[in-house]
C-alpha cells in the first residue's frame, strides 16, 4: 500500500531515504487525483521493497506542498538522494510512471 507522507515525516521518509521515492501530491476533491490513485497503489505493490511510493494530501500538508512549489495537482515528484530527479503533472497512464521509475531507480 502507498505510504502516507506528511509535513512531519517527509524529511525522514523521503529526503533521507536511500531509495527512489515517488510522491503523489493530491487532494480529496481532485478528480484526476482520484483517477490515478489506483495506479499509485498498483505501483506501490509492484515495486515494494525497491522504491518508496506514497502520497501527500496537499490540503492537510501545506508546508511540503509549498516547499516544492506544487501549484497544480496531481503532481508526482520522483525524489532520489534528497533531490527531485523527475516530475509528472496531471493524470498519466501507468506506463509513464513505470518509465520514470525504471530510469531513476538504478
Amino acid at each position: 500500500m502507498a505510504k502516507e507522507f506528511n509535513d512531519s515525516n517527509f524529511q525522514a521518509e523521503v529526503l533521507d531515504s536511500d531509495k527512489l521515492t515517488v510522491v503523489d501530491f493530491w487532494a480529496e476533491w481532485c478528480g484526476p487525483c482520484r483517477a490515478i490513485g489506483p495506479v499509485i497503489e498498483e505501483l506501490s505493490k509492484e515495486y515494494e521493497g525497491k522504491v518508496n511510493i506514497g502520497k501527500v494530501n496537499v490540503d492537510v500538508n501545506p508546508q511540503v506542498s509549498m516547499n516544492y512549489g506544487i501549484t497544480s495537482i496531481p503532481a508526482i515528484l520522483f525524489i532520489k538522494g534528497g533531490q527531485v530527479v523527475d516530475k509528472l503533472v496531471g493524470a498519466q497512464p501507468k506506463g509513464n510512471f513505470v518509465k520514470k521509475i525504471e530510469a531513476h531507480s538504478n
